[in-house]
């Protein structure tokens, strides 16, 4: 059953703040990547590029867990567990841009590659815990 962030850390989403993105390796091994996030207020967003190990992982119905640490208080954070609920190209060129203006003050993202297919990885989470 889907949740919602709890209000008490919803600040971190606004924040630029690093996230660590979990996904499962088709071996089963764990992988580790820092990613920006965002959040729709249901479901946490995560932007990357088709070919990529994500893009790889991270298949509708796909396990993931979310680590945000605060960037003012590293004593502060939010783990997320949840599926990927949903994998789309719309609107994913537009999205990687608002995070290049939160995260790099830039109005375009700056590491756009020729021929690159930009993805939205949509997370429900799960669970939530945080401290």
């Amino acid at each position: 059953m889907a949740l919602t962030i709890p209000s008490e850390f919803r600040d971190l989403l606004q924040k630029k703040t690093f996230a660590s993105l979990a996904t499962v390796m088709p071996d089963g091994t764990p992988q580790v990547t820092p990613v920006w996030i965002d959040y729709d207020g249901k479901n946490l967003l995560v932007n990357s590029a088709r070919g990529r190990q994500k893009d790889k992982n991270m298949k509708p119905g796909a396990p993931v867990a979310v680590a945000l640490v605060d960037p003012d208080n590293p004593y502060r954070y939010l783990q997320v567990r949840g599926r990927v609920a949903e994998v789309t190209e719309q609107g994913a060129d537009e999205q990687i841009d608002r995070m290049a203006q939160k995260y790099l003050g830039k109005d375009k993202y700056p590491f756009r590659q020729p021929g690159e297919v930009r993805v939205i990885y949509k997370i429900e989470p799960i669970s939530t815990q945080g401290m």
